[in-house]
């Protein structure tokens, strides 16, 4: 259990389990990228851990660069994409792997993947470590999944609560 300010969280998906899964993607990704060198676009700030250990394992050639958005305040998404930082190099005939810490409603990774294909990439997956199927709100073709869950507010593992909690090795779930 763990308190940040005023909510309690509880355990929910342990880190020997992220850390297989990982595993696991990584694998898929070697293969279906054997031959290729994809640009790793990380979505910041919630997905650095998952980016960091997904590429310690990935065997293809590979770069990686970041993307920094905001879309939440506390618990709640406030809907509207603010792009703080963006890329700084081409991504023309690129093959693209977008990595997320999380997909709820969608509007955020949905509004990045439109800016990114407006600059053309070879082709565009989208990897993340957490997905709530019953608050997508806009269509995503998620090639990567690490866990579906439910829709409920999670903590740990790079996701925060108000900029807390990030580095907790497990994740947790609000209580």
């Amino acid at each position: 259990m763990l308190t940040i300010k005023d909510k309690t969280f509880v355990p929910f998906i342990t880190s020997e389990s992220i850390q297989a899964r990982i595993q696991e993607l990584a694998e898929q990704i070697n293969q279906e990228y054997a031959g290729k060198q994809p640009l790793l676009v990380v979505i910041l700030n919630g997905a650095f851990l998952f980016a960091a250990d997904l590429a310690k394992h990935l065997t293809v050639p590979c770069e990686i660069t970041f993307l920094r958005v905001s879309s939440y305040k506390g618990t709640e998404s406030t809907g509207q994409l603010k792009e703080i930082l963006g890329l700084t190099e081409s991504i023309i005939d690129r093959d693209l792997i977008v990595i997320e810490d999380i997909v709820d409603t969608g509007k955020t990774l949905h509004d990045i993947c439109n800016q990114l294909q407006a600059q053309k990439p070879a082709s565009l997956t989208i990897a993340t470590l957490l997905y709530k199927p019953e608050a997508l709100q806009k269509p995503l073709d998620l090639h990567y999944v690490g866990f579906e869950i439910e829709n409920r507010f999670v903590l740990g593992y790079g996701l925060d609560y108000d900029g807390l909690g990030r580095n907790t090795p497990d994740i947790l779930v609000l209580e």
